[in-house]
C-alpha cells in the first residue's frame, strides 16, 4: 500500500466504532462482575456461567471485527491485487486460526 493509500485507508469497523466501544464497556462490566463474584465466594457454576457469557460476548466482537476486516481491508487489497492481497488473506487466515483455537 502506498503512503497516500495508507493515509486514506480507514478500518472497516470505523462505521461501527461506537457500537464496538459500547459492547467492550459492557464486557468490562462483566469482567468486574465476575471478579466480584470470586471475591464474594459465589457458587462455582454461577461464576462459570458468567465466564461463558463473557467468552461469547468477546467472540461476538471478534467475529464482527473479522467480518469488517474481510469486507473492507481484504476486499480493498484484493482489488489492488499483488502482494498486498496475499498478505491480507494470510493475515485474515491467521486471525481465524487464532479465534478457533
Amino acid at each position: 500500500m502506498t503512503e497516500t493509500a495508507a493515509a486514506e485507508h480507514t478500518h472497516g469497523y470505523i462505521t461501527d466504532k461506537d457500537r464496538y466501544l459500547n459492547r467492550l464497556k459492557r464486557i468490562e462490566g462483566q469482567v468486574r462482575g465476575i471478579h466480584r463474584m470470586v471475591d464474594d465466594e459465589k457458587y462455582c457454576i454461577d461464576i462459570l456461567t458468567q465466564i461463558s457469557a463473557l467468552t461469547s460476548a468477546l467472540e461476538a466482537v471478534a467475529v464482527g471485527l473479522l467480518d469488517d476486516h474481510l469486507r473492507h481491508c481484504v476486499v480493498d487489497a484484493a482489488r489492488a491485487g499483488g502482494n498486498e492481497a496475499d498478505e491480507k488473506i494470510t493475515e485474515a487466515t491467521q486471525a481465524i486460526a487464532r479465534l478457533v483455537r
